[in-house]
C-alpha cells in the first residue's frame, strides 16, 4: 500500500500486471521445458513419390531438406517411389509393387485419395508431400505428442546380404514390425515421360521393406540382398511398429552401417 500511494494507482497497476506476466511467463517456460524433458516424441514421414509425375520433384527436394534440418532429431523419412505412373512413358528405377500397394493400404485406412505427391505422418494423416508448412506443422506435433515404443537395431554387411537384429518389448498382435532398407540419396536423368531432360535428386529412397508379425516373437533376424555397388554410407536402416487396424506408427528407430 506504500508503493501504490507513492507511484499513484495507475502506475501501480501497470507494475503489478508486468510482474504478473513476468512470472507467468517464466513458470510457462518452466513448464514447457519439464515436457520437453520428458517427452519421448519421433515423426515418422512417409512420401509416396515417382519420377514419372512432374509435381513430385519439389516434394523430393523437400524430403532433402528435412532431412538435413532434422539429422539429429529422431524424423524418419521413407520415399516409396510407386509404379503406377510408369506407363506415362518413364519406368522409375526405384519404383515397385510393393510401393503402390502400401500407398493403397494408407487410402484405406485414412480414407483418402491415392495421389502423388501423398505424405503421410506418423500413419495417422496425410497431405501434399510438397507442402512446407504441412510437414514442418506435422513435424512439430509427432515430435510434442508422440510416445516412441523403442526398437533395438543392429545391422550386420556380410558378402552377399545385409542383417538386421531386432528387439523390442512390443508383443500386441494387432502390431507389426517394419523393418526397411533405405538409400540416403540417389538421382536419375529422365529421358522420357513428364519429366524429360530432367536430372532429379531423390532422398532417403526406399528399396525394400520386411515385414514381421510380433503376435508370437519380438525379437529375430530378418535380411536384405546385399545392393550392387553398395557403399555403407550410402544407407541406412529403419524401423517401425505400426498398428495394422489404425495405421498409425507407434516406434521408430534407425541404424547405420
Amino acid at each position: 500500500m506504500i508503493l501504490k500511494n507513492l507511484i499513484g494507482t495507475a502506475a501501480f497497476v501497470a507494475l503489478m500486471f508486468i510482474v504478473s506476466a513476468f512470472v507467468y511467463k517464466n513458470k510457462a517456460e518452466e513448464s514447457h521445458q519439464n515436457l520437453s524433458s520428458k517427452n519421448n516424441g519421433f515423426a515418422v514421414l512417409e512420401l509416396f513419390t515417382s519420377e514419372g509425375c512432374s509435381s513430385c520433384p519439389p516434394a523430393d527436394a523437400l524430403m532433402g531438406k528435412i532431412a538435413e534440418e532434422y539429422k539429429d532429431k529422431p524424423v524418419y523419412i521413407l520415399a516409396y517411389h510407386v509404379d503406377y505412373w510408369n506407363h506415362l512413358g518413364w519406368k522409375d528405377k526405384f519404383s515397385s509393387a510393393e510401393n503402390s500397394q502400401r500407398q493403397q493400404q494408407y487410402s484405406s485406412t485414412l480414407n483418402s485419395q491415392v495421389y502423388t505427391p501423398q505424405l503421410v505422418a506418423n500413419g495417422k494423416k496425410e497431405f501434399v508431400g510438397s507442402d512446407q508448412n504441412a510437414v514442418e506443422s506435422a513435424i512439430q506435433n509427432a515430435l510434442f505428442s508422440s510416445n516412441n515404443i523403442k526398437i533395438d537395431l543392429e545391422a550386420k554387411i556380410l558378402s552377399k546380404e545385409i542383417t538386421v537384429n531386432y528387439k523390442t518389448a512390443e508383443t500386441n498382435s494387432q502390431n507389426k514390425l517394419l523393418i526397411t532398407l533405405i538409400e540416403k540419396k540417389s538421382s536419375s536423368n529422365v529421358a522420357k515421360g513428364e519429366n524429360e531432360g530432367h536430372h532429379l535428386q531423390h532422398w532417403q529412397i526406399v528399396h525394400q521393406q520386411n515385414q514381421i508379425s510380433l503376435k508370437s516373437t519380438s525379437e529375430g533376424t530378418t535380411s536384405f540382398p546385399l545392393p550392387e555397388n553398395f557403399n555403407p554410407n550410402d544407407w541406412e536402416v529403419i524401423g517401425l511398429i505400426q498398428n495394422t487396424k489404425s495405421g498409425e506408427i507407434l516406434g521408430s528407430a534407425k541404424v547405420l552401417f
